[in-house]
Parts: C-alpha cells; sequence; structure tokens
C-alpha cells in the first residue's frame, strides 16, 4: 500500500496527495502536478534533542504560478493578483517547521499550500447592499436621545440668579 498525505481543503473538499509523485488536489477541477512542487529541505530553529542538528526537519515548498498547467488563464491572474505581496519571481512559497519530524513538516506544508490556493480561488464575497433604517428606527432613536438628554439636565443643580 503506497503511503499518502491527506488534507481537508476549506468548503468541506478533501484533497489527496500520493508520496510517490500523485498531484495536490486543491480543490474540484484543480490538481496540482508534483513534478510543479519544488521542495526544500533545512535545519529547523529551536530545541530538538540529539538530532537537532543532524536532521533537516524544516521545509519549504514552493510552487511557480506563472509555469503551471493546472489553472487556466483567469485562476492564474486572479491568484497573481490576490498574492501579489506573496510572490516571489511568479512562485508562492509555504514554509513549516513546527515538528521535529520532516515527514509531519510536508504534510503541515502541503496543506498550508492546497488550503492557500482554494482560498485565493475562491469567489469574492457578495457586497453589501446599503440600505437606510426605517422611519421608525430613527424615531426610536431620537426618543432615546431626547430622554437622555433630559435626565442629565434634570441632575444639573439649578441655575444662580
Amino acid at each position: 500500500m503506497r503511503d499518502q498525505l491527506t488534507f481537508r481543503a476549506p468548503g468541506g473538499n478533501h484533497g489527496v496527495m500520493d508520496t510517490v509523485g500523485g498531484p495536490l488536489h486543491v480543490c474540484p477541477g484543480v490538481a496540482i502536478p508534483a513534478e510543479e512542487l519544488t521542495w526544500r529541505f533545512s535545519r529547523s530553529s529551536g530545541p530538538g534533542g540529539q538530532s537537532v542538528n543532524t536532521t533537516d526537519s524544516r521545509v519549504e515548498v514552493r510552487w511557480d504560478i506563472d509555469r503551471t498547467v493546472a489553472l487556466t488563464e483567469p485562476q492564474r491572474e486572479r491568484l497573481k493578483q490576490r498574492f501579489a505581496q506573496r510572490l516571489v519571481n511568479g512562485e508562492l512559497r509555504v514554509v513549516a517547521a513546527e515538528h521535529r519530524s520532516q515527514w509531519q513538516n510536508r504534510r503541515v506544508a502541503l496543506r498550508r499550500l492546497a488550503d492557500l490556493i482554494a482560498s485565493g480561488l475562491a469567489p469574492d464575497p457578495r457586497r453589501r447592499r446599503a440600505s437606510r433604517p426605517s422611519r421608525g428606527s430613527v424615531e426610536r432613536r431620537l426618543l432615546s436621545k431626547r430622554q437622555r438628554s433630559q435626565l442629565k439636565q434634570r441632575r444639573r443643580p439649578p441655575p444662580e440668579e
């Protein structure tokens, strides 16, 4: 049986990536081929016991939005627009270093990348339609303001003549 990385993408979509080279399923209709992901491993900072200086457990995964075959042109432009601040040379980069195990950090990095891409491809929320307060609510607000004002006026000492 082949080992798999499983994650839950936003919106309840399940995705699976084979470690042997299967695609990363981001959302329905979008699957990133494993060949497009660039991995880099390095030593993680922080405590780690005896193997801290010998294990490359920090994981960095990069994905080139410009060269991918997984996206349509509108999707590509949408991601480039939404992630303009995060892109370096057209690449989206995700780092994971919270676990001691490189394997767990790889799973976390893939999950983050999938969630990030899915959120970037998600449609914009519906815009709020401006509305006016009802006549009754305006009258109630003004009445409560008058009552509050009268209450404060009654608390004042009488004017000196």
